[in-house]
This record gives C-alpha cells, structure tokens and sequence, in this order.
C-alpha cells in the first residue's frame, strides 16, 4: 500500500463530470508486420496479459480514507479483470480520419471508474480510409489517470506494452501475484493520524529549504532580472468547459523543425512548435473576430523527475508560463520572440526551482482542492475572475525508431489530455521515429471545428518553413498587429 503524494491526489480531487483528468494517446498500428499478418483480439488480450506486472498502474487502485481525512492510498486491486479495462471496438464505413477522432473524442470524455485500477484501452478496427495509414491497421486508444502517471512516467506503460521489434520475447509470468489485503477504515484512519502529526514538521522543514530560494526570487522581481508573465487575455477557452470533447491533430518532419530552429540561434524544438501553435492561435481567433492585441499564454509543464526516478510513478512536474506570441504576424519574427520568451520562462523556473511545486502540494488539505475545483465550476468563476492561461502545450520527447505492439508496428503517435475550467486547449506534443505531432483537445462549445485548428497548425508550419529560407537581411524589428475589432465571418468546416 502506497499513499498518492498531494500533486496525485489533486488530479482526483480536481475531477467532476465536465472535467475528466486522464491523460493518454491514440496509437496507430500496421499489423502487416504482426506473425501471419494479422492480430485478432484474443492475441491482444494475451499480449496484455503476459505485461501487466511490467507496470504498476495496471493493476493498483484507489482506496480512500474515510470522510476524507488525508490522501489517498493505492493498493493492488483484489477483484482485477483484464477484460474489463482492454475493450475492441469498429468504425463504421468509410472508416476515415474524421471518424476517428470523433471515436477518440468520446471516449475521452467519459471518466474512469475510480472503483477500479485506473485505465482503459479501446483496440479500434476498421481504418479503411484513413490517409497515410497502411490498409488492415488498427488504432490503440489508452486512457490513464492523471494521479497515475505524468508525461514522463508514462514511459512505464509505453516500455510494458511495446518492443524494438515484431518478435515478442515476454512469456507470461508465473502465476504467483496476490494483491494486498485491503485495508480496515480503522487502519487507514490510524494511518492519516501519523501522517498529519507529521506534517508540521515536514512544512517547516520544506521552508527552511526553500528560504534562499524566496530570497533569489524576491531579488531577482526586484533587479529585474526575473519576469512574471502579468498579462493574459481572456479568450473563448477561459470559460466553463462541457462534458463533450473534440480531438485532432497534425504530424510535422523533425528533420524540417530542426531545419527551422537553426535559422534562430539558440532557438529550440519546442520553440518552433510553440510558434506553430501561436501562429494557428493567431489564425483560428482571427477568423473568428476574437484576436486579443496581447499575446496568447501557454502553460508548460516542466519535468522536476530526476534522472535515477524517470520510471517511476506518479507526478513530479511543475509548469512554467509561455507567451506564444500570437500578436506577432511574422513567423520568423515570432520564432524569435518565442525564442526569447522561453529563455526567460526557463531561467524563472531554474530560479524557483522546479521541485517546488510538487513539494507544496504535499501540504494541501485533502478536501480543500475539490471543493474548490467544484465551487469554481458551478459558480462560474472561469468567467470572472482572470484568466492564469489560454491553453496548455506540453511536450513528450519519444524514441527517434519504430516501436512494435502485438508485433504490429507504430505508425503515428497523438497525445490525450485534459481540458478543465478556465483552460479549455490542451496541445499536447510527442516525438516518434522521425515526427512530431500536435493533437489538439478541447471542449467543443469552445472549439467546433478542430479540423479548421489544425489546418491553421498545418499552414503556420508551412509559413515558418518559407520564411526560414528567405535570404538573411539583417534583424528586423518585430512588428506586432493591431487585433481588428470588427466581427468578421468564420469561414470554417464545422464538425
């Protein structure tokens, strides 16, 4: 039994029927290369099966302590049932793209069953005309709790259920697991007792450490030398997000963002992709009428997981705040303000450290955090009060070769993430054998025509690719355009 630190456990604490905290991707498989050409759900079932034990989150679940005392614990559920949490499903005719993201966007909005170990996995067939994808393939859509893992832990899960090759070479375990005896409401409740006479000291402790780092901070506000990002626009994702989701995505040459970054010296990956974002940002609300004279805000998440804890459970992130430049209309241009922004996000987090936040949310009380997150959906507050960002781009490095499941080679890998109140656009980016992809997750009051977003992601990457191979002609002053106040008429593809 293992208790959830305060980070985990705020992702339980901040889910409600609009807002679903699960993370997870949609994998697209060529089971060409699969023994015999073909893999059927019973070979997938028995794939599972022997991998299981190769990651903790596939067998452990919640267990609370009662009326909510403390955090909860995991434990490794005694009624687990392999069938319940891998599912097979179709498209219908024609089976396209289209459909499967609409497929995948429902799937993804419905929450998990916290009774039970906390994931899902839908094996889809019927991808008969999907563009780049080899006829016979199918898609794998996981789902895994954010209290579970984060983007960086999640590679526990990848590592179990892929190999570097067609052959599996994992047998099935011998058949010695027995889960833990769950626990009494008396134990847990003994339990929350140590751990709260604890917590003085460790919240003292967690001060002491982190006083010269208040001091740098403080003085670096003061010199100037540190920059807080003060001002965000209120856009069409800082309100209440409904329980229904849309999901798309794009995938880009690394090769060629390579290429891109090193037109910008010091410029990064990320840097280009966060343009790219801010360029169909600019785009999508410009057609819309809605384009904010200030720059749009990404929030990044940070990893603090050191080298030797890259593998292990749980959460141990923190964030920083990145303009994406949405006001700039040039694209080199805004690459290279991104560029700069970036430097001085990174150089706050170094400064506070990225640890801290974890470490703090350790401390906070265990019914606190979701009678907040329930009081700032039912009274509106993503409406009143300002917004703290406008959309969440976060960015999963994966290995630069093909990846096999089932012996069924990867063809293309998007991520899944949640929208909450007050930030309804979730980007997230992964990195596999040569691409990169920019899924977008979003409430669909908020965005209806995802397709119409990813277009704009598609033509901002183009616009940065020309401009990247215009001759050098010296610095240009970036010049930032006046977002026009006259309501102009989409012209989009409604979904």
């Amino acid at each position: 039994m293992e208790q959830l630190s305060g980070l985990d456990a705020s992702f339980l604490y901040l889910e409600t029927g609009n807002m679903p905290m699960h993370i997870g991707s949609l994998a697209i498989y060529d089971q060409s290369t699969a023994p015999g050409g073909a893999v059927t759900f019973k070979d997938i079932l028995r794939f599972f099966e022997k991998r299981v034990h190769k990651a903790r989150a596939f067998r452990r679940r919640i267990v609370t302590v009662p009326m909510s005392l403390d955090h909860p614990y995991w434990i490794d559920d005694p009624d687990f049932d392999l069938e319940f949490h891998v599912r097979h499903i179709a498209l219908p005719k024609p089976g396209d793209w289209r459909q499967l993201c609409i497929q995948t966007a429902r799937l993804h909005a419905r929450p998990l069953d916290t009774t039970r170990p906390l994931w899902e996995a839908y094996v889809i067939e019927g991808l008969d005309n999907v563009a780049g994808v080899p006829e016979g393939s199918f898609a794998l859509v996981t789902k895994l709790h954010h209290a579970a893992i984060d983007g960086v832990s999640g590679a526990e899960i990848s590592t179990a259920i892929h190999d570097i090759s067609p052959e599996d070479t994992v047998e099935l375990p011998d058949d010695d697991w027995r889960p833990e005896r769950f626990p009494s409401a008396m134990e847990l409740l003994g339990r929350s007792a140590v751990t709260t006479a604890k917590k003085p000291f460790e919240f003292a402790s967690l001060l002491a450490r982190n006083a010269p780092t208040a001091w740098r901070f403080g003085r670096g506000l003061l010199n100037k030398e540190l920059q807080l990002t003060t001002k965000v626009p209120r856009t069409r994702f800082n309100g209440n997000v409904s329980p229904h989701r849309v999901f798309d995505g794009r995938s880009f040459s690394l090769d060629e963002i390579r290429a891109i970054k090193g037109r910008i010296d010091g410029a990064t990956v990320n840097d280009v992709i966060v343009s790219v974002c801010g360029g169909a940002l600019r785009r999508y609300l410009e057609s819309k009428g809605e384009l904010p004279e200030e720059s749009l805000v990404a929030m990044a998440p940070v990893s603090a997981r050191p080298e030797e804890m890259r593998k292990a459970a749980g959460n141990l992130v923190s964030t920083m705040s990145l303009p994406v430049r949405s006001d700039i209309a040039d694209p080199l241009d805004r690459l290279r303000a991104v560029r700069g922004e970036s430097e001085r996000a990174k150089k706050l987090t170094r400064t506070v450290g990225a640890s801290l936040a974890a470490e703090a949310a350790h401390f906070l009380p265990s019914t606190t955090t979701g009678w907040m997150a329930t009081a700032y959906g039912r009274y509106g507050l993503a409406k009143r009060l300002p917004p703290i960002f406008n959309t969440v781009i976060t960015n999963v490095p994966g290995p630069n070769f093909p990846l096999y499941s089932m012996g069924s080679r990867m063809v293309a890998n998007f991520g899944l993430g949640p929208v909450a109140h007050g930030v309804g656009l979730f980007q997230p980016v992964i990195g596999y054998n040569g691409q990169i992809t920019i899924s977008v997750n979003s409430c669909r009051d908020m965005m209806p025509d995802p397709a119409f977003y990813c277009d704009g992601l598609t033509e901002a990457f183009e616009d940065l690719k020309k401009a990247a191979k215009r001759p050098a002609t010296g610095r240009k002053k970036t010049k930032r355009k006046r977002a026009s106040t006259k309501k102009r008429p989409a012209k989009v593809k409604q979904r």
